[in-house]
């Protein structure tokens, strides 16, 4: 059976008069989602062109900003549609299937930032030995497995929801997220336990790993020639910057699901729009300033469009 249930907008401390606002929101939030997607398909149609591009790093980042699109692109559309409904209502199994999307696509967003760290440890730290290590089918198996892995993992607490019996039909939010299993009947205790596994497997294991190899990393080149601290801060930098923005913003999904601490609702609307609309921007904002090649490629192109 497929069920039925409200989603709350929360804005300001008070419900959103979707009916008064809804075209305004709609033109807003279509206007960011197409602002994520032409930037961060910028830089990865600038990385598929350009041969002295097509390296390890690159590839990676590339990688990432596919991330964000898909992350956005499991959000918006459902968003979209939110604002010019009269009644904002999301079957259950479409609502399983978007916080299956939003959860494995974040864990894939921790994982390909720590194959990045592994890969600026490699070129850094023994650059006799990159690409002897970072082969074609290495980045393949790593890119391969920062998706596959959050997935499946996800899958196994979806699955067993799929026919789970709902008690309440009221989801507080704008997006199906954790929240959603609060709407169960009966608390799965077996269901808590595997979601700190998934939890602590996606997201702590990889936060230490970078912050374990960056440490290692920045180590060795205190130790080293300018260039070589010079080439360590432009390159780890941009990285540490996302990882730590994103940490942020899953610390505070944690908190409010996990630990059920009750935030105010502007509190709740702020870091939501933060999810949704700053870190798929974030990420090429950082890489498109940050990384010197990307920067080049892009004055490059806009300074053309000008002239011409």
């Amino acid at each position: 059976m497929d069920y039925e249930f409200n989603t709350t907008f929360i804005a300001f401390g008070g419900h959103l008069e979707l009916q008064t606002y809804r075209y305004l929101y709609f033109v807003i939030m279509l206007a960011v989602y197409i602002l994520i997607l032409c930037s961060n398909m910028t830089i990865i149609c600038l990385i598929w062109i350009h041969k002295n591009l097509h390296e390890p790093m690159y590839m990676f980042i590339a990688a990432l900003l596919t991330n964000s699109i898909l992350y956005s692109t499991s959000i918006y559309p459902k968003l979209l549609i939110d604002f010019l409904s009269e009644k904002q209502t999301v079957t259950y199994p479409i609502c399983l299937f978007q916080c299956f999307l939003y959860y494995s696509l974040n864990g894939s967003e921790f994982l390909l930032l720590s194959v990045m760290a592994y890969d600026r440890y490699v070129s850094i730290c023994k650059p006799l030995q990159y690409h002897t290590v970072m082969t074609k089918t290495i980045i393949a198996v790593f890119l391969s497995c920062s998706w596959l892995v959050p997935a499946c993992q996800m899958a196994v607490p979806v699955a067993l929801s799929a026919n789970t019996k709902l008690c309440n039909f009221l989801l507080k939010g704008i997006l199906c997220n954790n929240l959603l299993y609060k709407l169960h009947c009966i608390s799965s205790a077996a269901l808590s336990v595997y979601g700190v596994i998934v939890l602590i497997n996606v997201t702590v294991l990889p936060v230490l790993f970078v912050l374990f190899t960056y440490a290692k990393i920045f180590i060795i080149t205190y130790r080293s020639c300018r260039e070589v601290k010079k080439k360590a801060a432009q390159t780890c930098i941009p990285h540490l910057l996302v990882l730590l923005n994103f940490t942020y913003l899953v610390t505070f999904d944690v908190i409010i699901v996990k630990l059920e601490y009750d935030f105010p609702n502007l509190v709740r609307l702020t870091m939501t729009l933060q999810v949704i609309v700053c870190h798929p921007l974030f990420n090429p904002i950082i890489y498109g300033l940050k990384m010197k090649e990307i920067t080049k490629h892009l004055k490059s192109v806009f300074c053309q469009e000008k002239l011409n």
